[in-house]
């Protein structure tokens, strides 16, 4: 160990993070190697250049206009038919994969385990996971394939989330269909750009945000056994959305007919003022604007039927045909949040800060549209695709999600 330290040392002296060293003499012999290791693997260039554009992006000189779209309840019985039977015929030939992101817990719910095993009360107390592998099911039922499903955890979640589908027999999905991967992550920086270890004296790290997902699925080689069972397309959704549409024929069907790589569902913004991304066309690309980069003016304009010109809500039901997975090799852009983050100082001591004391780095997924010339984005219903699970009570609640659940499937 006296090599591998003097090697860290050296590191981290080159980069001006000496401070992660500050405990590691308070540490037993286990979590000074693993320390030690974490050090190693540590892309510094990557941190110094991350905590040097901290600063957020400058859009105002950027073209945005409103996208096309095509609304799924305005479609002719002859165009529904003809769209639904493209995608029928993908998902019966094997070509659809699902990837379900749940490296979350869900804290927000009061649940102390991941999102996914949250127990949905007044649903049978079936869990979030659960729910949707009865989709899965269904899928199975109608289109006669089991759908492969690929669940991204993250570091902290992994082994519990593993073992909480073994302990439930895969809620009788077969095993060789779900397969785990785990998400990156990436350090915490202070406002000094210098590296935080966490509560447990090692370096602070979180999930690089879902935009890490083409990464994850290619170096855990996923991609590769995506194409070995001879997959095409790869729906990519959270874990949350308990009544979204994973297998859909029309998504897959749209974007087959009109000859594009990716393609994402939309519902109508509630109002202007709602915090959501917006799919967008940005200096002619395929794009998604964030509710805090966008202009008042912007997201209030309305053309001549009075609906909102900026109204194409990005629910996070993507879809990706597996080329364009294999096109993504370079990283997409991170963006940096200022947060709150409770850490271990130089006298091992825990720190909860009662403002925004470090950068968070996270890329997003729908960054990857603007990478390709064009999309097909299907409008939906809110009521029949779009539920999240995300807050204790109010909007986006057990409850409401609840609610549309047993109306979808007449359980009231």
């Amino acid at each position: 160990m006296n090599e591998k330290l003097e090697s860290v040392k050296e590191l981290l002296k080159k980069n001006n993070q000496e401070q992660l060293l500050d405990c590691y003499d308070t540490m037993d012999d286990k979590n000074k190697e693993m320390l030690l290791d974490d050090i190693l693997t540590i892309n510094f260039p990557q941190i110094n250049e991350l905590y040097r554009n901290k600063d957020k992006v400058d859009f105002s000189e950027d073209k945005i206009e409103p996208i096309d779209y095509v609304d799924k309840e305005k479609l002719s019985e002859e165009e529904r038919k003809e769209i639904y039977s493209i995608g029928e015929e993908a998902i019966k030939n094997n070509e659809l994969a699902i990837v379900t992101m749940a490296g979350g817990q869900g804290t927000r719910l009061g649940h102390s385990g991941p999102k996914g095993t949250y127990i949905m009360k007044d649903i049978d107390n079936k869990s979030i996971f659960e729910l949707l592998c009865e989709k899965f099911k269904r899928g199975y039922e109608k289109f006669g394939v089991y759908v492969p499903w690929y669940i991204m955890t993250s570091k902290q979640n992994d082994a519990t989330t593993r073992k909480f589908f073994k302990k439930n027999n895969y809620f009788g999905y077969p095993e060789n269909n779900i397969i785990f991967f785990v998400q990156g992550e990436l350090p915490v920086l202070d406002e000094n750009g210098k590296l935080m270890l966490n509560t447990e004296g090692m370096v602070n790290k979180v999930s690089d945000g879902h935009g890490g997902i083409f990464s994850s699925l290619r170096e855990s080689g996923n991609l590769y056994d995506m194409k070995s069972r001879g997959v095409k397309w790869v729906y990519i959704g959270g874990v949350d959305n308990i009544i979204a549409n994973f297998i859909d024929p029309y998504l897959i069907g749209l974007c087959k007919k009109k000859g594009v790589s990716v393609g994402g569902k939309s519902v109508i913004k509630a109002n202007p003022e709602e915090r959501v991304g917006v799919f967008c066309k940005r200096n002619g690309k395929p794009a998604v604007i964030e509710y805090i980069e966008i202009t008042k003016e912007m997201a209030e304009a309305r053309n001549e039927d009075g609906e909102l010109k900026m109204a194409e809500a990005h629910i996070l039901c993507n879809m990706f045909s597996v080329d364009a997975i294999e096109q993504m090799e370079d990283k997409l852009p991170y963006h940096c949040q200022h947060k709150k983050v409770e850490y271990m100082n130089s006298d091992g001591e825990i720190v909860k800060p009662e403002s925004p004391n470090g950068y968070k780095f996270e890329s997003f997924l729908f960054d990857a549209f603007e990478r390709f010339d064009d999309m097909a984005i299907l409008r939906v219903k809110r009521e029949e695709e779009f539920s999240p699970v995300k807050n204790a009570e109010g909007v986006d609640s057990p409850e409401t999600a609840t609610k549309l659940y047993k109306e979808l499937n007449n359980m009231v």
